[in-house]
């Protein structure tokens, strides 16, 4: 008789194994089944798979890592393939009276499957009302009362479960997530210009810029004034928040004036007579910008080259040194690169990972790495592209971080991380779901499927998209001047093993 392996050499060479082999090697029998389904092994391949796994992601005695493992990757299958009425279901959501400004999730971009998942979006819209909304069910949770003035934007803390809007006269207002109740106000004395929620480890606070130029940092949820700036007199000014909420990127479009940058901590916390840490990048014309998502501080601008003839990416990175006369902002560029002279002007950008720029151009979708070697370019829509949302799931860049989870063993490392999606949505009626392909050096974005829209009589094409780990939700204009949401919620089998890869 051959000798049988002990259950602790067993377990070893399972630690081997892919989440495939290992339902394979539960049917064999009673040991294997048994050792097969130890909390370690899938708890490892939940880590080696998707980097931003936590046992707090879990509802921990409803849910093992092998379930979890088994319902995400059929979720991330569901995802990818995106058959209709077989992975998800469409609904219309319609409510507001008139066009929908804007629209952000409140629920937390959490994968869970204790039965209790549940996306919920909010809408602002030009009926002065802000809205929320059951994606799955299809329903309104509440309605604010009617406000003194057309709502413009907002912006939501879903830890907090808050939600931000300001009116076209600038009056800003807190709202509670559960029921819609007003929290807090306070009045800006021009119109909003731009909102930026930061949820900063030392406390989460507002960042609103008026048409004026003026920045203003608020507290949460109070909305009690911490500073007020002027950044570009009587200029519009736009602005971003660093994914670890340290820096704030601020810019006026098209202007001779340089963008700037401030550390966030001397916003929140002014000396009198001194003015906040900041320093002017050595570029003008700006046009977009987006930080890195993979790194603390790398900003990507696109703007004029010297001659003003050209359009440029230039990538810099950003630090803070201390210094006797206090806080020096640090920067150093480290790429730059010309856009093609065939290529219309990009309106859209958003950055991925850390080496990766994603342009909007009319219709086309196109993949640059910041030296500007062109990965990919994609023509799936007949229509101009109006809005562009990349998609990582895993908590929030700016929450204080919590303890590492123990590094997985060597022979576990993997190329895999959390699945990321990009998604486009145009005049032509349809939004593009694209999946990253990550097993190459720089990774390869693969268009996947439409999801289409209502009819073309009525409606006249999608004007934003986002989503979270279980739905996709888009804004669809009608005709007649109002809005509805239209919503993609994929279906959960709980686990299949049909899904696993």
């Amino acid at each position: 008789m051959e000798p049988q392996l002990g259950l602790h050499e067993l377990l070893h060479v399972f630690s081997f194994l892919e989440a495939r082999d290992l339902l394979c090697a539960a049917q064999v029998d009673k040991v294997w089944n048994e050792v097969s389904r130890t909390k370690e092994l899938w708890r490892q391949l939940c880590l080696r798979r998707w980097s931003s796994c936590k046992a707090s992601q879990m509802t921990l005695g409803t849910q093992t890592w092998k379930q979890y493992y088994l319902c995400r990757s059929e979720l991330e299958f569901r995802m990818e393939s995106g058959r209709p009425e077989k992975d998800f279901i469409c609904k219309a959501i319609a409510g507001h009276k008139g066009g929908i400004d804007e629209l952000a999730y409140i629920s937390t971009n959490e994968c869970r499957f204790d039965g209790r998942e549940k996306s919920v979006v909010c809408t602002v819209s030009s009926d002065s009302t802000v809205r929320a909304w059951d994606v799955q069910e299809g329903t309104e949770i509440w309605s604010s009362p009617l406000q003194p003035a057309a709502l413009v934007n907002l912006v939501t803390y879903p830890r907090l479960q808050l939600v931000v809007t300001v009116d076209k006269l600038g009056l800003i207002k807190v709202w509670k997530a559960e029921n819609g109740r007003e929290w807090a106000s306070f009045s800006l004395p021009t119109y909003s210009s731009a909102l930026q929620a930061c949820d900063h480890p030392e406390g989460p606070f507002l960042l609103v810029a008026s048409v004026e130029g003026i920045l203003y940092a608020l507290s949460m949820p109070q909305l009690q004034l911490l500073s007020r700036t002027s950044v570009f007199p009587s200029s519009p000014t736009s602005l971003l928040c660093s994914p670890d909420c340290q820096w704030v990127f601020a810019s006026t479009q098209d202007s001779d004036l340089g963008p700037k940058v401030f550390h966030t901590r001397s916003l929140l916390c002014l000396v009198e007579d001194e003015p906040p840490v900041s320093t002017t990048l050595p570029i003008w014309l700006t046009s977009r910008a987006c930080w890195a998502p993979d790194e603390t501080a790398r900003l990507m601008v696109m703007h004029r080259n010297n001659d003003s003839r050209q359009l440029a990416i230039s990538t810099y990175e950003l630090g803070a040194k201390q210094s006797q006369e206090g806080v020096d902002v640090v920067v150093q560029q480290i790429a730059s690169f010309l856009l093609p002279d065939t290529m219309t002007p990009p309106h859209l950008m958003k950055g991925h990972g850390s080496q990766l720029i994603l342009l909007v151009s009319g219709s086309e979708l196109v993949l640059f790495t910041i030296q500007g070697l062109q990965l990919a370019a994609f023509q799936d829509h007949q229509k101009p592209v109006t809005s562009l949302w990349v998609v990582s799931v895993g908590p929030p860049a700016c929450i204080v971080a919590r303890p590492p989870e123990p590094a997985a063993p060597p022979h576990l490392a993997s190329h895999f991380k959390d699945q990321s999606r990009v998604l486009t949505a145009s005049f032509d009626l349809s939004l593009r779901v694209y999946v990253w392909n990550k097993e190459n050096k720089f990774p390869v974005l693969k268009s996947c499927y439409h999801l289409l829209g209502g009819s073309h009589r009525w409606a006249s094409g999608f004007t934003h998209v986002e989503s979270d780990s279980m739905s996709i939700v888009g804004v669809e204009a009608r005709s007649i001047g109002t809005s509805i949401l239209r919503s993609y919620c994929f279906n959960m089998q709980h686990g299949s093993d049909d899904c696993v890869n």
